[in-house]
């Protein structure tokens, strides 16, 4: 994985296929915490709003299926970049600066301004290009 600055690879695991790059439309799943360790409950806050089909419970965890295509920002920075050369089955855990994230906005009753964020991420799909 290419490092830029502010994105730190902790922990990975690699999938099977073709790496995702810029431009694949990508399917995955997250789970962020704050750099104390606390878990940020995003995915739960975001089920009483989303369809059942997409979210899937793994061992007692619910997880929302997010996608996004590589390269158009539609996340936040870290994670987009975790994502490029990640393969289909891959799991990759990041820590990311506030520049790459939030920033000095945070998400109100979320996250705080300027949070650093250690992010766990699986890649469960690529599909076409859009």
């Amino acid at each position: 994985m290419k490092r830029l600055s502010g994105l730190k690879l902790l922990e990975e695991r690699e999938g099977t296929g073709d790496p995702a790059q810029k431009g694949d439309r990508v399917v995955y799943n997250s789970r962020l915490y704050l750099n104390k360790g606390d878990e940020v409950p995003l995915n739960a806050k975001q089920l009483e709003y989303l369809a059942e089909d997409m979210t899937r419970v793994e061992g007692g965890v619910t997880f929302v299926d997010r996608t996004t295509v590589l390269g158009s920002r539609q996340v936040i920075a870290g994670i987009e970049q975790a994502l490029m050369g990640m393969k289909i089955g891959g799991y990759r855990k990041v820590c990311i600066s506030p520049h790459l994230a939030y920033r000095d906005k945070g998400i109100p009753g979320f996250i705080p301004p300027d949070a650093v964020l250690v992010v766990e991420i699986w890649l469960r799909e690529i599909l076409a290009q859009p």
